[in-house]
């Protein structure tokens, strides 16, 4: 009987922890039996477009019920979770059923260093195994005194095949930038208006933003003054957008990872990231993307003025060597069996 794999969200949205929530349970279904556990939004109706179950829950009261069945049905059971109170929860059904279960805490990062990496060390004194998304993410964890013994980099990854690949640059330049993000302080998205603000030839390149957040509508009305800043709001195919792009940017020097970056490698469309964080380690500059001074809109106004005029050989040969690097680098198969050694790991 395949073992009962568990994966709970704090989050019910679809942004790149839900998504990636989905992928590893698809990349584990040979091993696991999977469940996405997540509260309401649109993450279980991409689960059930992947052919996934799911349970939806509505407060803490209803989540506990669900777990205390669970662990009755299956006493052993396997759990990944991404919520500090959710693994406690956990934790404390544990020991009241004196249950078998193989937890692992999934750490993804987050809008501040307390909630995203310091609180994680109050599951030290359990028997937990910690998944890093990122050597970034694992940096920041042990430096906030997570059991670093206890942690596993098991980097993010998708399943390129079927991704529509954007056409093949014929003429030089970009003209058409694109950027997917939360629009929250953390992400940096006022570095992109004040490049555009600061280098008048910026007028000529389109901008899309996708995303929603607390600061969609400061940062619209910020922009009233750059009508070829557009603003989309939230769009759960947003990715799907990617291909009629020439460039993504992204701005967040302290991203955990950068899923996007990976659909952009996917998508034939090469990336413009800071040179920090987990988005800047998925990148070799020239090679496989291009980068940008972390924090400098100047910087960042510079690099885009430049990508105004590289040559479609450069573009073209960014792409595809971003394409050849997710089919090794991030192959599904490889990192979902990093995910089954570290289970095995708190078995």
């Amino acid at each position: 009987m395949t073992t009962p794999l568990l994966y709970i969200l704090h989050s019910g949205q679809l942004f790149g922890t839900e998504r990636m929530a989905v992928r590893t349970l698809c990349g584990l279904s040979g091993s696991f039996d999977g469940i996405l556990v997540a509260p309401p939004g649109p993450v279980h109706a991409y689960a059930a477009r992947c052919g996934l179950r799911s349970e939806c829950f509505g407060s803490a009261a209803a989540l506990a019920r669900y777990l205390w069945r669970a662990l009755r049905t299956s006493p052993d059971l396997a759990v990944a979770a991404t919520g500090l109170s959710q693994s406690l929860m956990v934790i404390a059904m544990q020991a009241l059923q004196g249950a078998r279960v193989r937890h692992l805490h999934i750490v993804n990062g987050g809008t501040g260093e307390t909630p995203g990496y310091g609180r994680k060390r109050l599951l030290n004194p359990f028997p937990v195994g910690f998944v890093a998304v990122s050597e970034f993410v694992r940096d920041r964890l042990v430096a906030h005194g997570v059991d670093s013994t206890r942690i596993a980099v098991v980097e993010n990854f998708i399943e390129p095949a079927g991704v529509a690949w954007r056409p093949v640059f014929r003429e030089p330049g970009i003209r058409r930038v694109i950027m997917l993000s939360r629009l929250d302080r953390v992400k940096r998205t006022s570095l992109l208006l004040q490049a555009v603000r600061r280098h008048p030839e910026l007028g000529a390149v389109r901008f899309d933003l996708y995303g929603s957040g607390k600061e969609q509508n400061a940062l619209a009305a910020a922009a009233t003054d750059l009508p070829n800043v557009r603003f989309h709001g939230f769009q759960p195919d947003a990715a799907s957008h990617l291909r009629q792009a020439d460039l993504l940017v992204h701005t967040c020097p302290e991203e955990p990872f950068g899923l996007v970056v990976l659909e952009a490698f996917a998508a034939g469309v090469p990336v413009l990231v800071p040179n920090a964080g987990g988005a800047g380690s998925l990148v070799r500059p020239g090679d496989t993307g291009f980068h940008f001074a972390a924090n400098d809109p100047t910087a960042l106004g510079r690099a885009l003025c430049e990508l105004r005029h590289a040559s479609p050989d450069l573009l073209n040969g960014v792409a595809e060597r971003a394409r050849r690097e997710l089919s090794e680098r991030f192959e599904p198969a490889r990192q979902a069996g990093r995910y089954a050694q570290a289970f095995g790991a708190v078995a």
